[in-house]
This record gives structure tokens, sequence and C-alpha cells, in this order.
């Protein structure tokens, strides 16, 4: 992993790294789901071959999750204890903003209720769903430092673990703009 930003909000650290989001060591590692959690392709698929079949068995128990909520699994053989599986919107299917929100609100607060104090996210929806990459960034970020601003929360640690070049920029560039004066 490398670390590319790492800022503090109300004593709480983000951070923008690149890597392998199944390798980091967390609470909790977030899946970018479809709402039959079948965990396929793309994040969700590279999850479910490093976590083993439990993963997609439990998905399988849970059945279907409404596009900006989220479920909960174990972790499998991650070195992440838990997996939630965020649905976020295909781009194309109407109000994808606000469904991106409600998917970011959404894990961040059952996060909270696990009382996990460390949580690593990747670009929900900005992948195969084809949400903007930029815009993907920005929602995220505001909604993570939003929350973690103004909701009580256990977490003390939220990683955005990523890999393109294109989303790395904007995630720095969002947490840069949205952090200035703190």
């Amino acid at each position: 992993m490398l670390t590319l930003k790492d800022v503090s909000i109300s004593s709480k650290t983000i951070r923008v790294v690149r890597g392998d989001i199944t390798e980091m060591d967390v609470d909790a590692i977030v899946n970018a789901a479809n709402s039959r959690l079948q965990h396929g392709g793309g994040v969700a698929g590279a999850i479910a071959r490093k976590g083993g079949s439990l993963i997609q068995e439990e998905s399988n128990r849970i059945g279907f999750v409404p596009v900006g909520s989220c479920a909960i699994t174990t972790g499998g053989r991650l070195k992440a204890r838990h997996v939630i599986h965020a649905v976020g919107p295909r781009w194309g299917e109407g109000d994808e903003e606000k469904k991106l929100k409600n998917a970011v609100y959404n894990t961040l607060k059952l996060a909270s209720q696990k009382s996990f104090q460390s949580l690593a996210m990747p670009a929900i929806s900005a992948g195969i769903f084809g949400f903007p990459k930029e815009r993907c960034a920005s929602i995220i970020v505001n909604q993570v430092i939003s929350f973690l601003k103004e909701q009580p929360t256990s977490l003390r640690e939220v990683t955005f673990c990523l890999m393109d070049d294109d989303i790395i920029g904007f995630f720095s560039d969002s947490i840069e703009k949205l952090t200035e004066g703190d």
C-alpha cells in the first residue's frame, strides 16, 4: 500500500492509498456491490475470490439489497474482519447522486453501529457501473467528511483504497478542496 494523502478531520484520519483493497487490515472493507450481491466482476469479484466462498454464501442468504443500501458479511479469508456490501447506482438509472450519497451514508452508519474503528472504501459505482469518476470522488469524499464531522461514530480511520490513477487524483483533489481551512 502506498499512502498518497493523509488528513485529520475531527480527530479522525482520512487517507487515500494506492493498493489492493483485499489486502487491507481493517475492521471492514467496502464492496462496490450489485443489488443481487452476486460478486462476479470488478472489486466484488476480487473480494469474493480472495475472501473465499463464505462471502458469497452469506451474500446469497441475504439476497436482494436495494440501491443506496448496504449489507454486511464476514471477511472470510481476508485480513478485514467484515465486508460491507454497498449497492451504488448504475450511471443512467436516474437519481444517481442521491443513491450514491445514500450508499455511502448507510455504509458509514452500519460501520458505526458495529463499533468499527477502521474502514477501507473503493470508488463505489465508478467502475463497471459507469458513474463519472470526478463526480463520484466528490460525492463520496463529501459524504465521508460530513459524516465524520456531524455524526456520532466509532470510526477513527477511513481509507480510500484505489488503483486507477485518475480516480486517485480526483479523491485527493476532493479531500484537499473540502479540508482547506480545517
